[in-house]
């Protein structure tokens, strides 16, 4: 308990709330952003929203905040939400538009918020003078993100006609049908606010007591980490819906997220103020390690360069005032140690932990039976304090994929199916957790089980998982060293019971799938490789990130350009062709198998680990919008990686395609020869 918190005043806010300012409508259309940018209040008929204009769908953190706006970590992030937002083929809202219009209210379509964990999305919102976010579903790490720091959320459009008015809307409006501990922090202002009153003994914490039932392996997981009423972690059961505060196993941040996180701790608990278990906390430079060869000239007048190495600097500074485990920079050469979420399932994570993360990328995890999620800067730094987060138990769906995959298909054309499925695509899968089972999810490495939980991210999902098994324990055995007998002995009893219950389950046949494509724009646009009706020639390749920079992966690059050598191939001329490790340890791997020299008589440029041109910050980023790229990431959102049209891909998509010069399906050489481009 830290003294200075108990003395801390808090109040709730006031029961109504009044909204005075102008209401900004994200539209598809760029001119009637720019008119409402310049002054003209834009025309709304709640009572019939079909003669309104249609609005953005789909609106990313990308979008409201790009990868080089979270450079700042202060109020100047009010100078730049929406500054990424792509309306048809224009980006209408430059910097300072927003806080010079006099917006309270932003209000936009299905799926707002998606992608990426940063709270700076919200916050620069909030600088900005956005009181309240109007979607017709809203991401749940965004959502939470919002609520945390303040800032109200709706799918009500009949409050755009209450702000116009002036009327005063009841607080209760916006805590309707959330949990008890929701209605709290959304009545305190926030979760930092909420905690204080929770030391001072101002807050009550609903108790669970749901009865014995069967189970789901999440359920399971939950169960054993939520705080009890007597204070004790653990409830004998748990079902969707009940809500309260999970004890963490693990909570890490990386470089993006730690310094705004530091200085709210410092600036509101205290700088001596000690970090609640540091040894269960760690922090990661891994985002930002290759900034400077893609930066560009404009971004670099602005100072970002500068502020990019603060970001580091506070956060090493922080981790040697508290006592907290930094995987850095390399001190021999360019690189990272490794991603944190690939370098959290290598060396940290266990099956059945509870396992947090700065980065919404963090159900990477799963593949081993972890419950693992991303969260904000705020639950980053309330965690510091209290060494857990809130959590409302959520629904579980089921995806079963059936049978025996083709030879020439992927954990990542897998999953680019699932994402393009209607229940996906239309935001009915946001915040569940995503099991994964099926003859060909357990014929799946531990590796490519995460490129599945990973990019439960991408589905909108609270969390991806796989029920750990005898791969799981060959995993640990290899990868940590770990006796036999306890990593057998971790995971037992982690499945989900027969009869538990799934909001929905779906079943997929995996002989159904072949390789597979998302076209520019967004991860959910997937179709066969197929059905492109010409081909797409392609100037850039990459291959890497933390989903696909994993040993496994490297297997499948170096398995097509191994087999491209053979036949007298390489890289096409007409293509650059990166290949990045996930960590240090996937370097390793490499070094032993003999891959490098692989990748370098093939023609293919390999990088030191880092997240790199996955976020706009490194080698394999576009560099003009009519540059075409495969790429093997899990994001293709507009702008996320440069200004080029993007295509996401398999690993073995992605490499014979680079060989190709053109985007094609890899098959054995002795089933099609790959034709140089």
């Amino acid at each position: 308990m830290i003294p200075s918190l108990l003395n801390k005043r808090i109040e709730k806010r006031p029961a109504t709330v009044r909204l005075a300012g102008r209401i900004l409508f994200l539209t598809e259309d760029p001119e009637l952003i720019k008119r409402q940018l310049a002054g003209e209040d834009l025309p709304w008929d709640t009572a019939n929203p079909q003669n309104n204009p249609k609005l953005r769908d789909d609106i990313s953190t990308d979008e409201i905040t790009p990868a080089h706006i979270c450079f700042f970590f202060d109020e100047t992030l009010g100078e730049f939400p929406y500054t990424g937002l792509k309306c048809g083929n224009e980006v209408p809202i430059q910097r300072g538009d927003v806080k010079r219009g006099g917006f309270v209210a932003a209000v936009s379509g299905k799926r707002r918020g998606k992608g990426s964990s940063r709270e700076q999305s919200p916050y620069a919102e909030l600088c900005a003078g956005i009181q309240l976010v109007i979607a017709e579903n809203i991401e749940r790490i965004y959502k939470q993100n919002c609520q945390n720091l303040g800032v109200l959320t709706s799918i009500d459009f009949s409050l755009v006609d209450k702000i116009r008015a002036g009327q005063e809307i009841p607080l209760s409006v916006f805590t309707s049908g959330e949990d008890e501990i929701t209605r709290q922090i959304i009545e305190y202002g926030g979760l930092f606010q909420f905690n204080v009153a929770r030391m001072q003994g101002k807050v009550s914490l609903p108790s669970i007591e749901t009865k014995p039932r069967p189970m789901t392996l999440a359920e399971k997981i939950f169960a054993k980490h939520i705080i009890a009423g007597d204070g004790n972690v653990g409830v004998a059961s748990v079902k969707p819906g009940d809500a309260g505060f999970a004890r963490t196993d693990l909570r890490f941040s990386h470089e993006y997220v730690t310094p705004m996180a530091a200085i709210f701790f410092d600036q509101l608990v205290g700088k001596d103020a000690p970090v609640n278990d540091p040894v269960s906390v760690v922090f990661f430079r891994d985002h930002l390690t290759f900034l400077d060869e893609v930066l560009s000239e404009q971004k670099r007048k602005m100072g970002l360069l500068d502020l990019a190495t603060q970001l580091k600097l506070k956060q090493g500074e922080f981790a040697d005032r508290k006592g907290i485990r930094l995987h850095g920079e390399l001190t021999d050469r360019k690189g990272a140690e490794g991603i944190c979420h690939s370098v959290v399932l290598e060396s940290y994570a266990r099956p059945g932990q509870l396992v947090v993360g700065s980065d919404s990328h963090t159900p990477h995890s799963g593949a081993i039976g972890c419950v693992a999620f991303g969260i904000g800067t705020t639950d980053v730094f309330n965690s510091w304090i209290t060494k857990d987060v809130r959590v409302r138990v959520p629904e579980s769906v089921k995806i079963v994929v059936r049978g025996k995959k083709r030879p020439n298909v992927t954990a990542k054309d897998l999953i680019l199916k699932i994402l393009s499925l209607d229940y996906v695509r239309s935001g009915k899968a946001l915040a569940k957790v995503i099991e994964y089972s099926g003859e060909a999810i357990e014929e799946l490495s531990v590796d490519e089980r995460a490129t599945m939980t990973n990019m439960a991210a991408e589905i909108g999902g609270f969390t991806g998982i796989v029920a750990p098994d005898q791969k799981a324990v060959e995993f640990l055995m290899q990868r940590r060293g770990m006796q036999r007998a306890e990593a057998e002995r971790l995971i037992e009893g982690l499945y989900s019971d027969p009869d538990a219950q799934y909001a929905l389950t779906i079943e997929i046949d995996a002989a159904d799938v072949g390789p597979m494509i998302a076209t520019p724009g967004d991860p959910g646009n997937g179709k066969f490789i197929r059905e492109l009706n010409t081909p797409v020639p392609v100037e850039l390749a990459y291959g890497g990130t933390c989903t696909a920079g994993k040993n496994e992966d490297m297997d499948m690059y170096a398995r097509v350009l191994a087999d491209a050598l053979l036949h007298g191939k390489r890289v096409a001329d007409s293509v650059q062709f990166y290949i990045q490790f996930g960590s240090q340890e996937t370097r390793d791997y490499c070094l032993r198998k003999g891959y490098l020299d692989v990748f370098q008589r093939a023609g293919a440029q390999v990088i030191e680990p880092s997240c790199g041109a996955c976020i706009n910050a490194g080698p394999g980023v576009s560099t003009r919008s009519d540059q075409v790229v495969i790429s093997a990431q899990n994001r293709n959102f507009p702008g996320r990686s440069g200004p080029g049209q993007m295509y996401l891909a398999s690993p073995l998509t992605v490499a014979a395609s680079a060989v190709a010069g053109y985007i094609v399906e890899y098959e054995p050489s002795e089933q099609r020869e790959l034709i140089p481009a």
